[in-house]
């Protein structure tokens, strides 16, 4: 009987911790509900209870981190600053790491209907540097007495983009953990990439700092963690390439799973149920509803 109480005890324990430690991470700010990378959309996302809060960065040309998911203005969301369009076939010829951030914040990447997600806020705004993104979110967190959040930051580059779009992975790398240690926040910050580049660099100049290895094709977790060089903290595939035996082969390897980007709460539940260690949405508002393990009742002892 006491081997069996045990037992039950440890299970609800792992129960509790899973559940404590669940992540529920945003996709750049709330881009289901508020035009994405901006300051309002990061600040949407801490209202509605993400305990990460995930962003895109790019750089300019006078090298400042700015947040954006691509380093030119993505025809789609965006306004020039005399509010015309951007022809697709001209996107890239708004080029960030072209252009100085005085000029990079005159466009507006709020305003312009998203045909994806048509019940976003639509209001002016612009792409904010990194460090405006944390004074912000910090300030809010203390006015409002809510959790710090963590910060998973994308390190954003583009095939052949070395030189063109973006600097290469060291410099780019460097520019954004300079501001990560200049805001006292590197513990509260994982620095995600697609790049392996960008990690390897991250992993071997600052050793202490979590990583996460973005996965976007379907290939084998051993051959992914083999290019890399190293296990980072957490790995995060599509959420479409997820099945119980990766989950298993990553906790294997002492490495978390964060899918993205999962949209729908049925996606959510079922990801759970595979014992996923958080998630990646653009509809953060759905984490109210999601089914994770409950935690046991306090003792009134």
């Amino acid at each position: 009987m006491k081997k069996y109480t045990l037992l039950v005890l440890v299970i609800l324990l792992n129960l509790q911790l899973h559940a404590q430690q669940f992540d529920k991470q945003s996709d750049r700010g709330a881009r289901g509900l508020v035009p994405e990378n901006t300051v309002a959309g990061m600040l949407r996302a801490l209202d509605l209870g993400a305990t990460t809060i995930g962003m895109n960065v790019v750089i300019s040309k006078d090298n400042l981190v700015v947040l954006s998911h691509e380093p030119y203005f993505n025809n789609e969301i965006s306004l020039t600053p005399a509010g015309k369009d951007i022809p697709l076939a001209d996107e890239k010829k708004y080029n960030l790491y072209h252009m100085d951030y005085a000029e990079i914040r005159q466009f507006d990447v709020g305003s312009k209907f998203h045909k994806r997600f048509p019940g976003q806020q639509k209001f002016k705004a612009h792409k904010p540097l990194l460090t405006e993104v944390i004074d912000s979110v910090e300030a809010y967190v203390k006015l409002h007495k809510l959790p710090k959040p963590n910060y998973a930051i994308e390190i954003k580059t583009i095939r052949k983009g070395d030189g063109e779009f973006h600097p290469e992975p060291a410099e780019f790398s460097e520019l954004v953990m300079g501001v990560i240690n200049s805001k006292k926040i590197a513990k509260r910050t994982i620095v995600q990439a697609f790049d392996v580049r960008c990690l390897q660099y991250v992993h071997e100049k600052y050793p202490k700092m979590k990583t996460d290895l973005m996965i976007d094709e379907k290939e084998d977790f051993e051959n992914n963690i083999q290019a890399l060089g190293f296990n980072p903290t957490v790995y995060s595939p599509y959420s479409v390439l997820v099945g119980k035996g990766l989950v298993e082969r990553c906790h294997a390897a002492g490495v978390k799973i964060i899918p993205w980007t999962v949209n729908s709460l049925k996606e959510m539940n079922y990801l759970v149920g595979l014992g996923v260690d958080g998630i990646i949405t653009d509809y953060p508002n759905l984490f109210q509803s999601l089914e994770l393990p409950e935690q046991p009742a306090k003792s009134k002892r």
